[in-house]
C-alpha cells in the first residue's frame, strides 16, 4: 500500500515537473450570442459534429430556422482525397494517404471576423491489401470518422485560441 502511494506521488511529481497540464475547456466570448454553423452540404457530418461540440461547451447554437443577427461558423469548403503511396510488383496500390481539408471562418453577429478564414488539413496513411478488400473499406471508414473527430477538435482549438487572444487584448 505504501509502495503504491509512493509510486503514485513520484509519478505525479514527475508529471508536474515536465510541464504537462490539462487543456482548459473551450471558452467563447459571452457577447458572441447564438452561433449558427453553416456548410455547403446541408447534411455535413462535420457541421453536425461542430454543433454538438459547441453545445457541449455551453455555446448557444441556433436552430436552422432561427432568424436575426447571429454569429456564424462557416465551413466554406470540405474536401476528402485518397492518394496511393506505394505499389506492389503488379502495379496495384498497397498503401494510401487519406487527406481531409477544411476551410472555415467565424464571424460575430456584426459581421466582424473572430477567426479569419483558414484551412486545416489532416492526413493519415493506411495499408490496403489488393487481394483482400474486405477489411480495407472498413479501415478507411473508421479512419475517416476518426479524422472527422480530430477535425472538429482542431477547429474548436483554433476558435478557442482566437477568442482567448481577443479577451486578453481587451483586458
Amino acid at each position: 500500500m505504501i509502495r503504491t502511494c509512493l509510486l503514485a506521488a513520484l509519478f505525479a511529481l514527475g508529471l508536474s515537473g515536465c510541464g504537462f497540464h490539462l487543456r482548459e475547456a473551450l471558452q467563447v466570448p459571452d457577447d458572441l450570442g447564438q452561433v449558427r454553423v453553416t456548410a455547403r452540404d446541408p447534411y455535413s457530418a462535420l457541421a453536425l459534429s461542430l454543433e454538438r461540440s459547441l453545445r457541449h461547451a455551453g455555446v448557444d447554437v441556433a436552430e436552422s430556422g432561427t432568424r436575426g443577427r447571429l454569429a456564424v461558423l462557416a465551413i466554406r469548403s470540405e474536401r476528402w482525397d485518397s492518394m496511393p503511396l506505394s505499389l506492389d510488383q503488379f502495379g496495384r496500390a498497397q498503401e494510401y494517404t487519406l487527406r481531409y481539408a477544411v476551410v472555415f471562418a467565424l464571424t460575430d453577429a456584426n459581421g466582424d471576423e473572430i477567426v479569419p478564414q483558414q484551412a486545416v488539413e489532416l492526413a493519415r496513411d493506411y495499408i490496403s491489401v489488393p487481394t483482400d478488400q474486405t477489411g480495407t473499406d472498413t479501415e478507411a471508414e473508421l479512419l475517416g470518422r476518426e479524422m472527422q473527430r480530430e477535425m472538429t477538435a482542431a477547429i474548436l482549438r483554433r476558435i478557442d485560441a482566437a477568442t482567448r487572444e481577443r479577451r486578453q487584448a481587451a483586458q
